[in-house]
C-alpha cells in the first residue's frame, strides 16, 4: 500500500508540473497554430531564473517559507521573455508549418547557449528549499508538504485558467480567434495583441513549471530536451489543442513514469514512448483531440 501511495504522490506531482507546460503548448497551438519546440526551453529557464531569485531573496533575508510564492512570482517574470520571442514567430504564422518546427527548434539550440552562459554547464539545486515546509503524513505516508503545496497550486491556476477563457470578455475574443482569425479581424479584433498576448501566457505556464520544480529536481542542459519530450507525449496522449487532454495526458505520463522508475527505471522513457505509440495507432487525434478533415 506504502508503495502505491508513493507511485501515486510522485506521478501526480510531476503530472502537476507537466500539466503547467503543457496548457502552455496547447494553449499557443490553439489560437495560433503553432508547434513550439522550444517550450523546454522556457521550462528550463523558469528553473534557472527560480534558482537565481531564491538566492537573491534568502541574501537579504527573506524568510525560508517563502520559497514558494519567490520561485512563483519568477517564473511569471521570465515568462515576459514571451513577448521578445512572440515578435520572432510572428514571421512565420501564415507559412508552412515546418518553418515553425525548425525556428522554434532554432530557439530551442540558442537557450541552451544562453543557459550555459549564465548559470554554466554544471547542475544547480537547491539545497534546503525542498523541506522548507517540512513534511506531512497522507494514509501512513510521510511526503514533502511542498509537493502538495505544487500540486495545489497547479490545480489552482487550471481553474483560474479555465474561468479567463470561458467567463472573461477577453478569454472569448481568444477562443473567438482560435476559430476563425479572419473573422475576428474583420470585427476589428487586433490578432497581433491576441497573440502576443497567448503566447506570453503561454510562456509563463512553462517557466512557472520549471521554477516549482527546482526544490525537487536540479536544473541543468538536458531538461530542456528531456521536457520537450514528455511534454508532446502528453500532446499526443490528450490530443492536440485540447486542454482536458493536457490535463489526462499529464496524470497518465506523471504516473507511467513514476511507476516506471520504481519497477524498472531503464524503462522509464521507453514505457511513455510505448504508450504514445498505443495511442496513435489507436485513436490518432488522442483521447480529447478532434479528428483531422
Amino acid at each position: 500500500m506504502t508503495v502505491f501511495l508513493d507511485v501515486l504522490l510522485g506521478g501526480v506531482f510531476h503530472a502537476a508540473i507537466l500539466f503547467l507546460v503543457a496548457a502552455g503548448l496547447q494553449l499557443v497551438f490553439g489560437v495560433q497554430k503553432i508547434v513550439n519546440l522550444a517550450c523546454g526551453s522556457f521550462y528550463a529557464l523558469g528553473a534557472y531564473f527560480g534558482i537565481t531569485a531564491v538566492g537573491l531573496a534568502s541574501a537579504v533575508g527573506f524568510p525560508a517559507w517563502t520559497v514558494l510564492p519567490v520561485l512563483i512570482l519568477a517564473g511569471l517574470v521570465i515568462g515576459l521573455v514571451g513577448l521578445p520571442v512572440e515578435r520572432v514567430l510572428r514571421t512565420v504564422y501564415r507559412r508552412d508549418e515546418s518553418y515553425q518546427l525548425l525556428l522554434t527548434f532554432g530557439l530551442l539550440l540558442m537557450f541552451q547557449d544562453v543557459f550555459r552562459f549564465f548559470w554554466g554547464a554544471t547542475p544547480r539545486t537547491l539545497d534546503n528549499a525542498y523541506l522548507a515546509y517540512g513534511t506531512a503524513e497522507f494514509l501512513g505516508l510521510r511526503v514533502p508538504t511542498y509537493n502538495l503545496l505544487v500540486i495545489a497550486a497547479s490545480i489552482a491556476i487550471a481553474v483560474a485558467l479555465g474561468a479567463f477563457l470561458q467567463k472573461t470578455r477577453t478569454g472569448r475574443i481568444i477562443r473567438a480567434t482560435a476559430e476563425n482569425r479572419d473573422m475576428t479581424e474583420g470585427l476589428g479584433v487586433n490578432s497581433s495583441r491576441v497573440f502576443a498576448a497567448v503566447f506570453t501566457v503561454g510562456c509563463m505556464l512553462g517557466t512557472v513549471g520549471g521554477a516549482l520544480v527546482v526544490p525537487a529536481s536540479a536544473s541543468s542542459l538536458d531538461m530542456a530536451v528531456e521536457l520537450v519530450v514528455e511534454a508532446f507525449a502528453v500532446v499526443v496522449i490528450g490530443g492536440l489543442g485540447s486542454m482536458r487532454g493536457a490535463l489526462a495526458g499529464a496524470l497518465i505520463v506523471g504516473l507511467i513514469r513514476a511507476a516506471a522508475i520504481m519497477v524498472l527505471p531503464e524503462a522509464e522513457i521507453l514505457s511513455i514512448y510505448l504508450v504514445v505509440i498505443a495511442v496513435l495507432i489507436l485513436r490518432p487525434a488522442g483521447l480529447f483531440g478532434k479528428a483531422m478533415a
